[in-house]
């Protein structure tokens, strides 16, 4: 499909998975409902709590989480990103975040589990170390689709443009971001880093980000966005819970690719 909708959904979500996963439900409805073809969750969509409860919420893939997202893209006939889920590791008492991209049948096409993990101090703002609870993934995920070739990350992912450009030589053609960006980095960097990895990357970058206050202690950025292969962003959310569309045209990749042929230039890998 060379031409298609795409949408984001920004949430903020909370300790109570059963009313995330039916807010997300509802949202991810309401995005097939205008039109999108491709719809994006944001990181840690269907659980978010304190640290030390994070063991309880962890499951399985496929599990109950999964099993729900798959069953809505079934119904409303759409390739869904899942954001992310806590999925057990086994033999660790953490887990991964993971991405599951289902396509319009149900089916998981693939998982990617966030490589890099969030361990910040900024004093006054924002303490994390999301490798007390987290495990980090391996793998560089591009899931060939009839939206063409997506590139799969997880929001801190973002700060890293060695794993875009990866995503990019594999052939990707958008790049999916998941995110619970804090206010205090996403105000300074959110928007930039977006259109950049967008930019040098020659791709369509779809970036769906919670919002409102964390349970952390700290608020998360929201400004959703889709940007396309030049850097402009085309569509962005509004303050709180909502959903942003835009059309993806994949010929732009093609035709930027063209007339600038950076990535050809490439002489160092």
């Amino acid at each position: 499909m060379e031409r298609y909708t795409a949408a984001v959904v920004q949430m903020a979500s909370g300790p109570d998975r059963a009313a995330n996963v039916a807010r997300a439900s509802a949202l991810v409805r309401d995005a097939a409902a205008r039109g999108a073809k491709l719809v994006l969750l944001p990181e840690v969509f269907a659980w978010r709590g304190p640290r030390a409860e994070e063991p309880q919420a962890i499951e399985s893939i496929p599990g109950p989480t999964a099993d729900a997202m798959a069953a809505v893209a079934r119904d409303c006939g759409i390739h869904l990103c899942a954001g992310s889920i806590l999925e057990a590791a086994p033999g660790d008492r953490r887990a991964y975040n993971t991405s599951c991209l289902f396509d319009p049948a149900g089916r998981l096409l693939a998982r990617y589990r966030k490589i890099h993990l969030f361990d910040v101090d900024l004093p006054g703002r924002v303490t994390v170390r999301e490798s007390d609870t987290r495990v980090p993934g391996d793998d560089v995920v591009a899931v060939p689709t009839a939206l063409g070739t997506l590139g799969l990350s997880v929001c801190y992912d973002l700060r890293f443009p060695e794993l875009y450009r990866r995503l990019a030589r594999a052939g990707a053609q958008v790049l999916l971001v998941p995110s619970a960006f804090t206010a205090p980095t996403g105000a300074a960097h959110w928007e930039v880093l977006c259109r950049a990895r967008a930019i040098e990357n020659q791709c369509w970058l779809v970036a769906a980000d919670q919002t409102g206050m964390s349970p952390h202690g700290f608020a998360d950025w929201g400004d959703s966005m889709i940007v396309d292969p030049w850097g402009t962003v085309v569509a962005r959310a509004a303050d709180g819970e909502g959903i942003a569309v835009a059309d993806v045209d994949l010929a732009a990749v093609a035709r930027v690719r063209r007339e600038l042929p950076a990535l050809a230039h490439r002489r160092l890998e």
